[in-house]
């Protein structure tokens, strides 16, 4: 299923993705003069707060209206596949990444990909999306697609491995891996809850529903979840576990 993206929705329903982008940021320790490559840029909100280091920033993104958001924020952004990116061999110093790559589907052409652009000691810093993310909120949905004909719709939305099985992987594209590390990260919402959560990060999910059955298939998985993510107060925390790494070639 392809995600779709609206500019809008995510930054009212999806800022805190930037606002907790700190410790990876830190591992990046960008520096002046860099070249560097925001793959899966967004809205290009953590792309400017790399820009302010005074490295030589560039994004990417595979959504034509996210490039539009990041580009009107300044940024010089191109629309690519990180399976298919547009930029020639040594372009850049470090590849960045944050929660963007467990959305894409061919990893091993992904990593081919980074590991062509980047210089010689150049190094690959990123965060995504790890084993045990959002489990609860998969479960959840997974059940209610199922219970109205649609239990396919989740499949291979995400991709969330382990440390060891990414760091192999990584390895065998030829990357040294320096450090990695699975981050549990409970992570609470905006006051849009998971009905907003759910229909900003899995839009393409939903919009492959029959249209009367959406609205019922957010209200439902709300209302499954609840118990688990949903305080007593009517606070949403989502289940997130982060995979983090630094890998050089």
């Amino acid at each position: 299923m392809t995600q779709t993206w609206d500019p809008q929705a995510y930054g009212q329903n999806g800022a805190f993705v930037h606002g907790l982008a700190g410790g990876v940021l830190e591992w990046l320790a960008a520096a002046k003069g860099e070249r560097i490559l925001d793959l899966g840029c967004g809205d290009g909100q953590l792309t400017q707060r790399i820009a302010a280091t005074g490295a030589e920033v560039e994004g990417v993104d595979a959504s034509p209206e996210m490039v539009a958001a990041a580009r009107g924020r300044g940024i010089a952004a191109r629309e690519a596949r990180a399976e298919a990116l547009p930029y020639a061999d040594a372009s850049f110093d470090a590849v960045f990444s944050n929660a963007a790559l467990h959305w894409v589907s061919g990893q091993d052409a992904m990593m081919d990909e980074v590991r062509r652009v980047l210089a010689p000691g150049g190094r690959f810093v990123a965060e995504m999306g790890g084993q045990g993310n959002i489990a609860a909120i998969r479960v959840a949905l997974r059940s209610v697609l199922a219970r109205h004909g649609f239990a396919d719709r989740e499949d291979g939305v995400n991709y969330y491995p382990t440390a060891d099985a990414y760091a192999r992987r990584l390895e065998r594209h030829g990357f040294s891996v320096k450090k990695i590390a699975l981050i549990p990260r409970p992570t609470a919402l905006p006051a849009s809850g998971m009905t907003g959560w759910l229909r900003t990060f899995r839009r393409g999910v939903l919009d492959s529903l029959p249209e009367p059955l959406r609205d019922t298939v957010v209200e439902e998985t709300a209302a499954l979840v609840a118990p688990a993510l949903r305080d007593e107060e009517g606070n949403w925390v989502a289940d997130y576990v982060r995979l983090r790494f630094i890998a050089t070639v």
